[in-house]
């Protein structure tokens, strides 16, 4: 699984034109997930995502993460994530899971992500969506689960 994870004051997603989402000061999560994605992945993302110390402490050092800071997080799959463009100017995404297998694995990691005590709001899988956000920082981080590893 690929995600971009972006530390925000504020956020929110958008489908047609009714806000499906809103979050406060938190993570946006852009995540795409690859064919050869397990819940291994999910439980390796998941737990990276709520114990990551992107959040400022009282020095202003990068410390906290966001369950320390009871900030809310925004999930929004997206398969382009998972774009190829080594090769000619239009991306391949032929490593993309197709959305039966893709569609649970980021249920599942709402759910994980909940489950560890996390105000988690979601897009809509597979609509095309506008995602509004207050970049806090700018503090911009890229996560690859690559078998269980985090790169």
């Amino acid at each position: 699984m690929r995600a971009v994870v972006q530390r925000v004051t504020e956020a929110s997603v958008t489908v047609a034109t009714d806000t499906i989402g809103r979050i406060g000061p938190g993570l946006v999560v852009l995540v795409g997930v690859e064919s050869t994605d397990t819940g291994d992945d999910v439980a390796v993302l998941s737990a990276k995502l709520s114990t990551l110390r992107i959040f400022r402490d009282d020095e202003g050092k990068m410390n906290r993460s966001v369950l320390d800071v009871a900030g809310e997080v925004l999930l929004v799959s997206q398969f382009t994530l998972l774009a190829d463009v080594r090769k000619g100017r239009r991306p391949s995404f032929a490593a993309a899971a197709f959305p039966e297998l893709a569609e649970p694995l980021v249920d599942e990691l709402t759910e994980r992500l909940r489950g560890e005590g996390l105000s988690v709001r979601t897009g809509t899988f597979g609509a095309v969506m506008k995602i509004a956000m207050i970049n806090d920082g700018p503090v911009t981080i890229v996560i690859d689960t690559d078998r269980g590893k985090i790169t």
